[in-house]
């Protein structure tokens, strides 16, 4: 279950980030010192001092990345689930806000897409990123994962609609809750990506929270995608679609999702690892034109 985060006012965000934003380079394992709040304060104004110092662009440029900094917060606070020792918390914020400022120095609005879309699509996209770089399975849970997906795949594949949990365990000869902490390696792994041939490849999380934001030079690729994600969404079962919709279109915390729907939360993380998995093989065939 996620830890319990309080409500952190802006502004305190905002000098707290500036801070933690030069322990990134540091490699994993290296001693990060103890950001005191007197450190933030000194950091921040030597940091902001240094970067964007006389240049009036770069100054509108640190006033976006100061006023998007609550975003990084709230995206680190929807995946926090996945978090394990020794990443911390403030480790997914530092990998967020430098995919914040990439997405301000980077962006272009002649393209048309909103900033606001497509800074969130780069801040999740280097949280993940992080996440996945410390992330390690054993070859069991590797092999596992492998046998279950194939054997998904071949019933979708011969019934044209996913096989139930219960059924998809029984042909595993495993018990349900040992396919649902299979659905969990594989997301916590891979974040159920797209194509398992590209090492790459677009996790599904981060496809159905860009659903609705094409970018520019991806719009061909991605309305196709988006097309065949649409799809998918429909034919899972009536509990996995409203996870689905409520955590990544209504952007509702598993807590949240709980409390609505009137289950428990690890309820809802097994719904969702399942909806996932399911998603995932339907978008792995059509990506390998079946």
């Amino acid at each position: 279950m996620a830890p319990e985060i309080k409500n952190i006012p802006e502004q305190q965000l905002a000098k707290k980030e500036v801070a933690v934003c030069e322990t990134v380079n540091k490699r994993p394992g290296t001693k990060t010192e103890k950001l005191t709040q007197g450190t933030i304060n000194r950091k921040s104004k030597h940091l902001v001092k240094r970067t964007y110092s006389g240049q009036e662009e770069q100054s509108a440029e640190n006033k976006q990345i100061v006023q998007f900094l609550p975003m990084v917060h709230k995206i680190v606070q929807r995946v926090v689930t996945y978090l394990k020792p020794p990443l911390t918390y403030e480790d997914l914020v530092s990998a967020g806000t430098v995919g914040l400022i990439k997405a301000v120095h980077n962006y272009d609005p002649s393209q048309q897409a909103e900033f606001k879309t497509y800074a969130y699509i780069r801040i999740r996209g280097a949280i993940l990123d992080e996440l996945r770089g410390w992330s390690f399975v054993p070859a069991n849970v590797n092999k596992q994962i492998r046998k279950t997906l194939q054997l998904s795949m071949e019933i979708t594949e011969q019934r044209g609609v996913a096989p139930t949990d219960e059924e998809l365990a029984e042909k595993l000869r495993i018990t349900v809750d040992k396919l649902y902490q299979t659905f969990e390696n594989a997301r916590a792994k891979h974040f159920v990506s797209i194509d398992s041939s590209r090492e790459n490849s677009p996790s599904l999380g981060s496809s159905l929270a860009s659903a609705n934001a094409a970018i520019p030079d991806q719009q061909l690729e991605h309305s196709e995608l988006v097309e065949k994600l649409t799809e998918a969404i429909q034919q899972l079962n009536s509990k996995q679609k409203q996870i689905i919709i409520l955590y990544y279109q209504q952007q509702l915390t598993m807590k949240q999702i709980a409390e609505v729907s009137n289950i428990t939360e690890p309820r809802v993380s097994q719904l969702h690892a399942s909806a996932l998995f399911n998603l995932s093989v339907k978008l792995r065939q059509w990506k390998d034109g079946r």
